[in-house]
């Protein structure tokens, strides 16, 4: 079997995502399998050098995933010839900066989401890449979940009909991490809850919503949002109290092209009375389903119940036994799957319409929904051109 090497420089894995997703649960998988494999039967395997401040965090983890290579200087990484490709998954406003660095030292570039914390910041990220003609590619994770997949599988065989509406219901109750208490530790970092450091859910989801919907419901052509800091004080990693200026709810309506309305909650403030930390509701003319991260059930129109409004009886339906659960079938890791696709990319093989465009598409519509927030209306999504 031949194989071929490429060198990826992982910046920002010692973070909970990079360390989880990015390195553990894809690119030391990737090397476990024996690489992606290309059309000639080459395999490609990944060669990563991990990069970041914490010498310790980084020789730990560079043992435990059976990696040869760290250093925590990042301009010697950034002129090793040898590695042609940089990934990054630091806080967001470092972010434009170290991918213009990397796209300057000729490096193909993926990251993670949000690439930036400002549209126009976003759009001189995907020019500069552009320009220096380097592939490109951003995080959008939740499009190979496999219970967005089963909603996908269903729309492309009409299941839905025309579809109507789309609901989402995502997030879970982030603990204050006060430890003078006997509450648990605080489960995101805290910059997640500053504005100066990036944090705020708006930021972060919308980013998310927008290619979710994009993807597999419809544009995304108008947006109005509310957010709220709900949880005004928290104390971070050191246990120092602190002021959560940044937003931790949004409630965002949104239109998308051929008259979809959705609607997502989006919270860390919220305690889950859901099949999962997300749930998306899609409503059609012959049918509806709901899906997790990983389930997917439906109710086609033939199925739906015929309830009347009484409320002076108990509820003689069972509202969740007319629900079918989807086949469960076989699905790999959602990171490590869009990590396959752009290594292929970067081979050669294959396009990657997963951009740095499609990234600034979502730094397009978190900028406008804290916009919706700040005026109280209902704003435009203009059409972003390449």
């Amino acid at each position: 079997m031949k194989q071929k090497r490429i060198g990826i420089i992982m910046h920002g894995v010692t973070g909970r995502m990079g360390a989880n997703q990015h390195l553990a649960r894809s690119i030391a998988e990737i090397r476990r399998q024996g690489g992606v494999e290309l059309r000639d039967g080459t395999r490609l395997m990944p060669d990563p050098v991990l990069v970041g401040r914490d010498a310790g965090k980084l020789e730990r983890l560079a043992r435990a995933h059976g990696v040869e290579r760290w250093t925590t200087d990042l301009d010697a990484a950034l002129q090793n010839a040898s590695d042609s490709v940089f990934f990054d998954a630091a806080t967001t406003p470092l972010r434009p900066t170290l991918l213009k660095r990397a796209i300057a030292a000729g490096k193909h570039v993926y990251c993670e989401k949000p690439v930036a914390t400002s549209l126009a910041e976003a759009m001189s990220l995907y020019r500069a890449a552009k320009k220096a003609r380097v592939r490109h590619g951003v995080v959008q994770d939740k499009l190979w979940l496999p219970g967005l997949q089963k909603l996908k599988a269903l729309r492309e065989q009409g299941f839905f009909g025309r579809i109507l509406s789309v609901r989402g219901e995502f997030g879970y109750w982030v603990f204050e991490g006060d430890p003078h208490s006997s509450q648990p530790a605080a489960q995101r970092p805290s910059w997640n809850y500053r504005s100066k450091d990036g944090g705020g859910i708006i930021l972060d989801m919308l980013c998310h919503w927008r290619y979710v919907l994009d993807n597999l419901f419809g544009k995304v052509r108008a947006v109005s949002c509310r957010g709220a800091t709900h949880i005004p004080w928290r104390w971070d990693e050191n246990g120092r109290r602190y002021r959560a200026d940044a937003d931790d709810a949004a409630y965002a309506t949104f239109e998308l092209a051929g008259g979809v309305i959705a609607h997502f909650n989006s919270s860390w403030c919220v305690r889950v009375r859901r099949d999962d930390l997300l749930t998306l509701q899609v409503d059609g003319t012959k049918g509806s389903a709901v899906a997790g991260l990983r389930d997917c059930r439906i109710q086609s129109y033939g199925d739906t119940p015929k309830p009347v409004w009484n409320p002076d009886v108990p509820q003689p339906i069972d509202f969740f036994a007319g629900w079918q659960e989807t086949p469960q079938g076989s699905y790999d890791n959602a990171f490590k799957l869009q990590w396959e696709a752009f290594l292929r990319h970067v081979a050669g093989e294959g396009g990657f319409r997963w951009s740095l465009l499609e990234g600034a598409r979502g730094v397009q519509l978190a900028e406008l929904g804290l916009q919706s927030w700040k005026q109280r209306r209902w704003l435009k999504v203009p059409e972003l051109k390449a």
